[in-house]
């Protein structure tokens, strides 16, 4: 027997390190090649790392939260055969601490006795049956941790659309319910502190410097989309084959038509740089909720886009985001973001803009309200109608509040007449 040590390979152009998010295998755990490890987070993207040969986990290189550095050592894999490195097969094999390139290599987790729990798992991993961890069940890294914090083997849980999601462990806590189930956390009030970590981290991050550099300001208006909604219940009707119209595409085909007008609303501003760049396209960023948190893919050309390609793409880039699977060039290059909570959008929003954006629009939830409307006779008479607030949040350093309120008027006036956007 000896020891293969596998090192963190080049995972993006220009990346340096990358942060461990969580681990599918514990020290003394078996793999095989190609067997999933770990998933490792860059500043663009989530990458699951796979075994590159079989064998057994003698050491991990770090826990959740920890930074590695491209180059080092990552997990060391005792296999049957010569001692090997994944990087460089000419140095010691048991050297793991060796500085690759300029950068320092991260710290390793030792192998426990065979009797003790390992030092990278906790109580939890060692009441978990064997099969809890197996990375054949396709879930999210978070809700891997529910799983594993509710002590429920995931091998037990039914996954609605293929991949277990956050919804399928509640639909199975309920249904266990009547029969005794009780996680072993949950027997009484407890605090509990999550270490902020991963996507949690990245978002906690970026929204701190947003609101730090940024001061924002933000503008609400009220739309008539009673016309509107009429319009998408008759398209969504003939649909056939095409995807379901929500109110985003309508919306982002009318950002397209004022942007010309409005050109500083789609823009990014390298404050260090003090340059303002405003965009000939509109990449479209769509802020997704995702298990892991607010994910921002990005629909590229918008202005180039009919309703249709617009609803299409809009469900692509959102869906490949929940699952994981979207590229950094999807989740990065956005020019304006638009924010949407849908039915839960409340009121009136204040988002947050994604920096350097310069802009970010936020529709909310439709409700019916009574409005004083024309009657045809010179005279009112009460009408139901349906109404949203759109807000905007802009960076006051280079967009006017006369500006952002002028770009909001002239949406208005394009969604409240939609039949204009078909043309």
């Amino acid at each position: 027997m000896s020891e293969y040590i596998f090192k963190l390979p080049d995972i993006g152009e220009g990346i340096a390190e990358a942060e461990i998010v969580s681990w599918h295998v514990a020290v003394g755990d078996s793999v095989s090649e190609d067997q999933p490890l770990v998933d490792m987070m860059t500043d663009k993207a989530t990458v699951e790392i796979e075994s590159p040969v079989s064998g057994r986990i003698v050491r991990l290189a770090g826990e959740p939260g920890e930074q590695v550095a491209i180059g080092a050592p990552l997990v060391v894999v005792e296999v049957a055969g010569e001692v090997v490195s994944s990087a460089a097969p000419e140095e010691p094999a048991r050297e793991p601490e060796q500085p690759v390139a300029t950068e320092p290599p991260a710290p390793v987790i030792e192998a426990p006795p065979a009797e003790a729990v390992p030092a990278s798992v906790g109580p939890a991993d060692k009441a978990l049956p064997e099969q809890s961890k197996s990375p054949s069940v396709l879930a999210s890294p978070a809700v891997r941790a529910r799983a594993k914090d509710l002590q429920i083997d995931l091998a037990q849980v039914k996954a609605v659309e293929g991949r277990i999601r956050h919804s399928d462990l509640d639909a199975y806590m309920l249904y266990n319910s009547g029969q005794g189930y009780r996680p072993a956390s949950r027997t009484g009030r407890v605090d509990e502190a999550i270490k902020v970590i991963g996507l949690r981290r990245r978002i906690a991050d970026n929204m701190a410097a947003s609101k730090r550099h940024i001061p924002h300001f933000t503008y609400v208006e009220e739309i008539d989309v009673t016309a509107l909604e009429t319009l998408r219940a008759q398209l969504n009707a003939a649909r056939g084959e095409r995807p379901k119209l929500t109110i985003l595409p309508f919306l982002i085909t009318a950002i397209g038509r004022m942007i010309p007008r409005f050109p500083m609303m789609n823009a990014r501003f390298d404050d260090e740089a003090g340059v303002v760049t405003r965009h000939g396209s509109i990449h479209m960023g769509i802020a997704t909720q995702t298990d892991g948190g607010l994910m921002v893919p990005v629909v590229r050309d918008a202005q180039d886009r009919n309703i249709w390609q617009l609803a299409a793409e809009v469900a692509r880039v959102a869906e490949a985001a929940r699952n994981g699977k979207a590229t950094s060039e999807e989740l990065s290059g956005s020019t304006l973001t638009i924010t949407s909570l849908g039915t839960l959008g409340g009121i009136a929003t204040t988002p947050v803009i994604n920096r350097p954006e310069v802009a970010i629009i936020g529709p909310n939830k439709i409700v019916e309200r009574p409005m004083f409307v024309p009657d045809g006779l010179g005279g009112e008479r009460v009408e139901k109608r349906m109404l949203m607030n759109l807000s905007i949040s802009c960076d006051h350093r280079v967009v006017d509040g006369w500006d952002a309120a002028s770009f909001v008027q002239a949406l208005k006036q394009a969604l409240e007449a939609p039949a204009s956007l078909l043309v």
